[in-house]
Order: C-alpha cells, then structure tokens, then sequence
C-alpha cells in the first residue's frame, strides 16, 4: 500500500481549531463515530494526497493507485457524512480496507513489509465507527483474512513482491509507515477519552439538576402542604368564627319578634351580642386585608410621615376601647420622631397590636404606647399587664395556624391579626419582635425605618 511520513496535525492557534471544528461537525450535530471518521477520513485525505507521488516517485505503482483510490473513496465518503448528513458506509469502509490491504500485502513485501503494521490501526478505526453489535464481526473477519493472507504467503511465497531492498529499503519502509497507525490510534482514543469525559461532566450536571430539582419540588410540596394547611384554616375562620356571631344576632331577631325576652335580659343579650359582632368585624376585617393581598399583592407607598400624626387615630380608637374596659391607657410618643413607611400598614398593625393588648388585659390593667429612635430604626414598644403568651404558643403566634384564644372578657381571638402584622410590616423594611410571660403581660416591638 502507500507509505506513511511524519506529519503534524496540531491545531494550537483558535483559527485552526475552529477549522478543525468545521471539519469535523459539531457534537450536536454528529454522534461520536460519526465525528471520529471525519477526523480520519481528513487525516487520510491529506495523507494518501501524498503518498500518491511519492510512492510513484518510488516506482510502487500499484502503492500509487492504491493511494489514489483510498483518497477518492474516503472524500466521497466524508463529503456525504459531513455535508450530506448521510451516515458513512461502515461495510463498504471495512471492504475497501480488505481489498486495498490484500493488495498491498503482496504487492509490498508481504509479512516483511509494512502492511501488519498498519491493519491493526485501520480495524481500530473500524471498530471505532461501526456500531457495537457489529464489533466482534468485523473483528472475525479481520483475524480470519489476516490468517488467510498469510498462510497464502507460506505455501506460495512467489505470490510477493520485494520492492525494497534488505536493510536500508526495510528500514525507510517501517519509518515511513509507522505514523499512519499511531496517527490513527492517538486521533481514536483522544475522541473517545474526551467523550468519555465529556459524558461524564453531563452526567454530573444531569445529577445535580436532578437534585436541585428534587429540592424544588419538596420545597413547592412543602409550600403547597402550608397552603392548604392555611386554606383550612381560613375555611375554618369563615365557618365558625364568622357563622358563631351570625346565628346569635339570628337568636336574638327570633326572640324579639317573638317577644320572648323581658328588658332586664335584654340588656345582656345586646351587650354580648355587640362583643361578639365588634369580633366578628375585625376579624373579618383582618381576613379580608390577609386575602386581598394574598390574591394581589400588597400596594406599597412609602413616605416620610409625622409618627404621632401618622398614629393619632388608632391611639384614640385605642384610648375609647381601653376606657370602655376600665384599663388605663398611656401614649409616650414625642411628636418630633419622622419616619419612613405606609401610612396605612402603619395603622394596621399598631391597630392590631393595641386590640390584642385590650383583648388580654383585664379590668383595671395597663397598656403603655412608647416610640424611641435607634440607630437607623424607630422602635414601637406596646406593653401591657394582661394575661400573657403560653411558652407553647409563642412560636405559632405569626402564623395562621395560631390556635384561637379568648381575652379576659371573653372575648374571641382568632390570631389571623398578627401574621398580617408581621407580613406587612416586613414587606415595608422593618420587623417585629415580642417578648411574653404568662400572667405578666406582653410587650411588643415594632422596628421602621427612620
């Protein structure tokens, strides 16, 4: 067959690998084998375009053409491939490859030649462009012509042709084909490590994604569990906190139209009634600013407010509902402390703050509204002598599933009040805090910006 020289197929500048890479095809366009016959089918191309003179310069005429048809056959076939898209012929590769080899056993030396040199690289590039299943075919069939071959030259060894001459001609012979296969073998092997590792990297990605995704969808399952744990408890709210007021105010109707009830317990049933309605409003209220801002979001307007001004509303509402139960009811805000923040979120949750601290305080008892500015903050301390918060709730106390709880009067507490505090207040830049004792009181902190 031809004889191989030394060449160089190094691609160190980005040009040149981007010539490789267009030579080639992208990973995404072609499989593996498919990449790594382009590689060798241009490996070839270029080197039969030389060993076609040279072997002719040599007078290896049959050397020659066989050169001049494997470089025809591969540029066909690498052509289709590569711009075709039409897979290349693994049979027809494997038969030129008998064919040309048969030739240039005995056209070459025969087993003193240079051709078993080069056979094992070519059924390595064979193997690596066939699909698995053929592998241990070609194989057999390799092994079994190679033997064929062979066992022809002992029993006819007249059959071969000794173009070279012992020694010098043997030794130019092996030199000059020796680069062929191990050009063949390094360009195989390094597509298929880089594959391998290529594979592996997409492998790791792949792992990671899934496991990132495995986080997301139990923190999606988590936050769908909470939904449907506050979905129930809203159904619960609306069932029986709101029908509960409802069917007494019905009650009592019934029993006035009927007259039924003499003035002295009338009286009592009203003053209940007005109790459990006073509830019913603000916590219905409370579900009402909780849902809207749940389906739409909340409307933030962020200004620089007057504090006292901001609050004088809610301090009188708070200043009649405290009276009303005999508890006293202090302000200590000094009227020079400005901050930034929503106007009505501002209200909302002092509002709420205010009423819980009347709700558990009992007759007789204080709350107490201070306002003092910290260091980039203005802290909003509401204390109150009351009842206090159980150790065993205080960590449920801003979330909706806050059990519901009765003030010293009896009066109904549903907890929704305070998980909007703290939603709002966070959505505005600040926080709240609270520290309790059971049968101590509560003090409340809210912390805006300054």
């Amino acid at each position: 067959m031809f004889k191989s020289i030394p060449i160089v197929l190094g691609f160190k500048s980005v040009n040149n690998k981007t010539i490789w890479s267009d030579l080639i095809g992208s990973r995404d366009s072609f499989p593996l084998e498919s990449r790594i016959f382009h590689s060798i089918s241009a490996g070839l191309i270029f080197l039969s375009a030389i060993y076609f003179p040279y072997n002719l310069y040599a007078g290896l005429y049959v050397g020659s053409l066989s050169a001049l048809f494997l470089c025809a056959f591969f540029i066909q076939q690498y052509y289709y491939s590569r711009f075709k898209a039409k897979p290349h012929s693994t049979i027809l590769f494997a038969v030129i490859g008998i064919l040309i080899f048969g030739v240039n056993y005995f056209t070459n030396s025969g087993i003193n030649g240079s051709t078993d040199l080069i056979w094992p690289a070519y059924l390595l590039l064979l193997l690596a462009i066939s699909p698995y299943q053929e592998h241990l075919r070609w194989l057999a069939i390799y092994i079994t012509y190679f033997l064929f071959l062979h066992l022809l030259e002992f029993y006819y060894p007249n059959l071969v042709q000794n173009p070279f001459t012992a020694g010098q001609g043997q030794f130019i012979d092996r030199i000059t084909a020796f680069p062929l296969p191990v050009l063949v073998i390094y360009i195989t092997i390094r597509f298929i490590r880089r594959s391998y590792d290529s594979e592996r990297q997409a492998a790791a990605e792949k792992a990671l994604a899934v496991e990132e995704s495995k986080v997301q969808i139990l923190a999606q399952k988590e936050q769908l569990e909470q939904s449907n744990i506050e979905k129930d408890k809203l159904m619960a709210i609306i069932s029986h906190d709101l029908r509960s007021p409802l069917i007494n105010i019905q009650s009592y109707l019934g029993m006035l139209n009927s007259r039924k009830i003499d003035d002295k317990h009338r009286l009592m049933f009203e003053t209940s009634l007005l109790q459990s309605t006073n509830g019913a409003v603000e916590m219905l209220s409370n579900l009402l600013h909780w849902s809207k801002t749940q389906m739409e979001g909340l409307d933030i307007s962020l200004q620089e407010i007057n504090l006292l001004v901001a609050l004088q509303s809610t301090l009188d509402m708070g200043q009649l509902l405290a009276s009303k139960k005999e508890i006293l009811f202090v302000n200590h805000i000094s009227p020079a402390i400005n901050v930034t923040a929503d106007i009505d979120v501002l209200q909302l949750v002092v509002r709420n703050i205010i009423t819980n601290a009347i709700k558990f305080t009992p007759q007789g008892g204080k709350i107490q509204v201070n306002a003092e500015l910290v260091p980039n903050e203005c802290k909003i301390t509401i204390s109150d002598n009351g009842k206090g918060i159980a150790p065993d709730k205080q960590e449920k106390i801003f979330s909706i599933n806050a059990e519901s709880t009765y003030g010293t009067n009896n009066e109904k507490g549903v907890g929704l009040g305070l998980v909007l505090c703290k939603e709002f207040i966070e959505k505005v830049g600040g926080k709240i805090e609270f520290e309790s004792n059971l049968e101590n009181g509560s003090n409340f902190y809210v912390y805006i910006p300054a």
